[in-house]
């Protein structure tokens, strides 16, 4: 009897799966849609990553957060939230020498998110988290990428939002930081450097169609033609280098999307949804391949 249980071949050990939900703005809102597809075909992710708007959703599904609750925190959470202007920023970046200098430079005022990201994550930490959680930010001073994995989440959310110029730079453990799609919009590297196997890697595009008639949009499209480019450069180093199955999940809104568009929010959580369950068939085959082995590839 004891040698038959020497004998018996091992159990099939399950793939790690990471979720990683990139810098995106409003469209984050389609991780949601992501979300929804993953609960229904009981698919939980091991590991999460968020970086800047993907910060709030990864955050949330890391704490156990139900999803519909998260759904109808998100229709409120950006309602307004960058309407207010900081006008001594204005001064400041208009008339440099009059002005008082600050590291915390953001043309908008950032107490209504503040407000609500506490309202929404409280005194949560990293330690309350059920599945491990990392939030991408970027250090203000060496421009280098910085992964969050201690300490308040509401400091780590708060420092991979604040979007360069736009927002101020938060303090969290003893380092100033901005947003992390500054420096990696799609922070796979953490997700694989945690041992993932599967990574669903939602990332977002931004269309440069727009017109620029603000300084605010100067801006605005200033980061997106960044982002757009460490984006591509991202998907395409480590699908081309790395052992692990990279699973993009890039939702086509068709359209510009901004800060202020909330109204598009059922739909981007649509389409989040539609793009996951176009790619759900070979998740699963990937899941039942790599369960039959030892480890995927």
């Amino acid at each position: 009897m004891h040698e038959r249980a020497r004998t018996a071949a091992p159990l099939a050990r399950r793939p790690r799966v990471a979720v990683v939900v990139g810098s995106g703005g409003l469209k984050c809102a389609a991780a949601l849609g992501m979300w929804r597809v993953l609960e229904r075909a009981g698919i939980q992710a091991d590991v999460v990553v968020g970086c800047s708007g993907g910060a709030l959703y990864t955050a949330a599904m890391a704490l156990g957060v139900p999803l519909e609750r998260a759904e109808r925190e998100t229709l409120c959470m950006w309602d307004g939230l960058f309407e207010r202007r900081r006008y001594r920023a204005l001064v400041s970046a208009l008339l440099p020498k009059t002005a008082e200098r600050s590291e915390r430079f953001g043309l908008l005022d950032d107490a209504l998110l503040n407000r609500r990201l506490r309202q929404m994550f409280g005194d949560a930490t990293f330690a309350d988290t059920r599945i491990p959680l990392y939030l991408a930010s970027t250090d203000v001073h060496s421009g280098e990428s910085h992964t969050i994995d201690q300490g308040p989440i509401f400091d780590a959310i708060r420092s991979s939002v604040a979007i360069p110029l736009l927002l101020p730079p938060w303090r969290a453990n003893g380092r100033l930081l901005m947003d992390g799609g500054a420096s990696d919009p799609l922070p796979i590297s953490v997700a694989i450097r945690e041992g993932a196997e599967i990574i669903l890697a939602m990332g977002f595009e931004v269309p440069l169609t727009a017109p620029v008639g603000s300084m605010l949009q100067a801006a605005q499209r200033t980061m997106a033609t960044t982002v757009n480019h460490l984006l591509r450069a991202t998907y395409a180093f480590y699908s081309a280098v790395h052992h692990a199955e990279i699973i993009p999940l890039m939702p086509d809104f068709g359209q510009t999307v901004r800060l202020g568009d909330t109204h598009l929010i059922p739909r981007l959580i649509e389409l989040g949804e539609q793009v996951t369950e176009e790619q759900l068939p070979y998740l699963r085959r990937l899941l039942s391949a790599c369960a039959a082995q030892e480890s995927c590839r």
